[in-house]
């Protein structure tokens, strides 16, 4: 893996504190009350990192999706 764009959903509406824990990821925040993260993960280490930090911190993790990429559409 190389490269993926990845939506994490999480727990709760996360505030500006919070971005530069999530440096290079889009935060949007849902009426349903969850936090979205989205942007390229380099590799399934990064991924994993990623994931450790959500722990860390005490957040709900709701979901980890990957999403279909230009390079995805060709295949």
């Amino acid at each position: 893996m190389e490269n993926q764009l990845y939506q994490i959903c999480v727990q709760g509406h996360l505030d500006a504190r919070w971005l530069p824990r999530f440096a290079g990821l889009t935060i949007t925040l849902t009426p349903a009350g969850e936090t979205i993260l989205t942007g390229i993960i380099e590799d399934q280490a990064a991924l994993y990192g990623l994931l450790n930090r959500i722990r860390d911190l005490g957040l709900e993790l709701i979901s980890v999706q990957r999403q279909p990429t230009e390079s995805d559409k060709g295949k």
